[in-house]
């Protein structure tokens, strides 16, 4: 019996550290509301989400929402598709409390 609890401790131990590896851990920043311009580091299109890393270093982590306006630099409409790892951009964004919301994203 007390091999068995050892056993289940140590798997249990595992699977927290396991988790803790994973990218949720990514430092992110919050910025107060604005336009800020930077590079698409990370583009899920299954989360609808990308991280930028701003001009300045800090790295914004936005989810997309149906109110989100995505544009090209012409001002023509984009699809999520369209986004590109490495790829510049410029975001408008809405600081509520510690999220942050994205208004427009413009693939420069």
């Amino acid at each position: 019996m007390k091999k068995l609890i050892r056993i289940l401790s140590v798997a249990i131990c595992g699977l927290l550290v396991f988790q803790s590896c994973g990218e949720a851990n990514k430092k992110t920043d919050i910025v107060d509301s604005g336009t800020y311009q930077g590079v698409a580091e990370e583009v899920d299109s299954g989360e609808q989400e990308i991280y930028v890393r701003t001009t300045d270093g800090k790295l914004l982590e936005l989810y997309f929402t149906g109110q989100t306006a995505l544009t090209r630099a012409d001002g023509t409409p984009a699809e999520f598709s369209e986004l590109t790892e490495g790829g510049n951009v410029e975001v408008q964004v809405e600081k509520t409390g510690n999220k942050l919301e994205p208004i427009a994203v413009k693939i420069l």
